[in-house]
């Protein structure tokens, strides 16, 4: 299944570590794997247990992808709409589902959601949760917040985000709550956003992580120190240090080779492809996961990327 999942974006952990979503852009479907982590001597050990393909008429060229919960991911396709999906009941068990969406976001009048891709999810309330939606080709990130109890129905629609950014092509919250760092293709580098106060159009970016070719992927670890981004214009994984702040401009202080200069050359059609794309940090902050259509999956040790040591978290896993 992972070999056929064709040219693969974003992919993303659920938060009780469980299940990792990757988007399945070239097939039009998201593929979900059963997954465990587990410490071992020489490192953390994932395996993949089992998996399910999901497809919808709400699945297209599926770019983004975060869960809300446990058992229910949020989807962005870059054709089309942004989707809202309760995963199917039971084991994976190998199956591929056709599913139907709880709810779709589309644009509105004061928003207009276009050539949705990343998305990333913040909670705002035991109900509520806002989806932050890189909108590729209007050079904008939306803001959606949207209610359980409503059947996950739209309150707000806005636009967030949109001085410095061009192609936002991902996105990533610190977990402090405190920055919001987003992917800018055409300006060939990370612009950071401060949350501490209001936000819009006009928002200058706080700092900017510099020397990436085509920044995709990125991913705070779980203390903020560092900022992790994928490269898909290099065979590289970028390391940004916070170094007391994430405000002013700064350089990698790592770059790591993650592809092999045969797969890497297979995937370069241009000089912004080639590279790794989608990338998460498991939710034990142990394990670094990479997808890009040449290579689809791909796990490394956090603690091999950063460089140091790194502070754990238990998994928050439930032995069957």
């Amino acid at each position: 299944m992972l070999s056929a999942i064709g040219r693969t974006e974003d992919v993303r952990f659920s938060p009780d570590n469980r299940l990792l979503a990757v988007a399945g852009f070239g097939r039009k479907r998201c593929l979900i794997l059963r997954i465990e982590v587990e410490p071992a001597p020489a490192g953390p050990e994932v395996t993949i247990h089992d998996y399910m393909e999901l497809t919808s008429d709400c699945i297209g060229e599926v770019h983004g992808l975060d869960f809300i919960d446990d058992r229910t991911l949020a989807v962005a396709n870059r054709d089309g709409r942004v989707g809202i999906f309760s995963l199917p009941s039971g084991e994976p068990a190998g199956r591929s589902l056709e599913i139907s969406p709880r709810r779709q976001i589309k644009s509105g009048l004061f928003c207009k959601l276009r050539t949705p891709g990343s998305i990333a999810v913040r909670r705002e309330s035991p109900s509520r949760t806002s989806l932050l939606v890189c909108n590729n080709y209007t050079h904008q990130v939306t803001r959606h917040v949207v209610d359980r109890r409503l059947g996950y129905r739209a309150l707000r629609n806005q636009v967030l985000l949109k001085r410095g950014l061009d192609i936002p092509d991902g996105i990533a919250l610190s977990h402090d709550g405190q920055w919001v760092a987003i992917s800018s293709h055409g300006t060939r580098d990370v612009k950071v956003y401060s949350l501490s106060g209001p936000l819009g159009p006009d928002t200058e970016p706080a700092g900017i992580l510099e020397n990436a070719n085509y920044p995709h992927g990125l991913r705070f670890t779980a203390d903020d120190r560092h900022v992790l981004v994928a490269d898909a214009g290099s065979p590289r994984l970028h390391v940004y240090d916070r170094e007391g702040g994430w405000s002013g401009r700064r350089t990698p202080s790592r770059s790591l080779v993650v592809l092999d200069d045969e797969t890497f050359l297979r995937g370069r059609n241009s000089d912004e492809e080639g590279g790794p794309k989608g990338l998460d940090i498991d939710r034990s902050n142990n394990v670094v996961a990479l997808t890009c259509e040449e290579q689809t999956l791909a796990f490394y040790s956090l603690a091999s990327i950063v460089g140091q040591n790194v502070r754990r978290l238990e998994p928050e896993l439930t032995r069957a």
